[in-house]
């Protein structure tokens, strides 16, 4: 059987909005953030998911809380691997200034190989990336069972989190680099007989068309 995980990107805040740069750190969902986590929450509705993790901080409980609204049997779990990679000192501070000091498609390759050593004495990749694999290693261990050889049935599970660390999991699984994640979009990833696979990425369920870190119009290779 096949064990299916769904990971959503959480809605628009006001420093996504601000196009500042919002790891570690938080803020609310706008107006418009809200209204996208509803359309993302309906369009999941039809999903029967067996359990639901999301990141701990704010902006991510809350899409996971308006998505499970239509799921009131689930019980979410929060994983502390899930947060957003830490800028540092970039934190809430213009995206500009951060591409100044280091274009975005020179950045995201180092982080995904693991050998930036952070921004802005922010969280280096190595560790970034360990956690990453750590926790989608974790999520899949505890499902995969239920839904392997032998299994009667399939496992859904849903996973709600960030721009940088949902993309990670993605190219983890798909050596790609980074794929564009808008707010509030779903990706969809299948694991069966031990192997995963990336079925969607980045689905603009919610028709926002922006990235929060920065707009990538096409996928940011892992290396140059």
């Amino acid at each position: 059987m096949t064990l299916t995980l769904t990971l959503v990107r959480h809605g628009q805040t006001v420093l996504n909005a601000r196009r500042h740069l919002q790891g570690a750190c938080d803020s609310p969902l706008t107006r418009t953030g809200r209204a996208g986590v509803r359309v993302t929450a309906q369009h999941l509705s039809r999903h029967e998911f067996d359990a639901a993790y999301s990141s701990p901080q704010g902006r991510a409980v809350l899409t996971a809380i308006e998505i499970l609204r239509h799921h009131p049997d689930l019980r979410l779990s929060v994983d502390e691997d899930l947060r957003e990679l830490s800028f540092g000192t970039f934190e809430r501070r213009p995206e500009r200034e951060l591409d100044a000091v280091v274009p975005w498609s020179t950045l995201v390759p180092a982080v995904l190989a693991g050998t930036h050593p952070g921004i802005g004495g922010g969280e280096p990749g190595a560790a970034f990336m360990a956690r990453v694999r750590a926790v989608l290693g974790r999520i899949v261990a505890a499902h995969d069972d239920a839904a392997g050889p032998g299994a009667d049935r399939d496992e859904h599970v849903l996973v709600v989190g960030h721009g940088l660390t949902l993309g990670a999991m993605l190219a983890t699984i798909q050596p790609t680099g980074l794929v564009a994640l808008p707010n509030a979009s779903v990706s969809t990833v299948e694991v069966s007989g031990g192997v995963a696979r990336v079925v969607t990425a980045g689905v603009d369920v919610a028709g926002h068309g922006s990235v929060a870190a920065r707009p990538a119009p096409s996928v940011v290779p892992l290396s140059a």
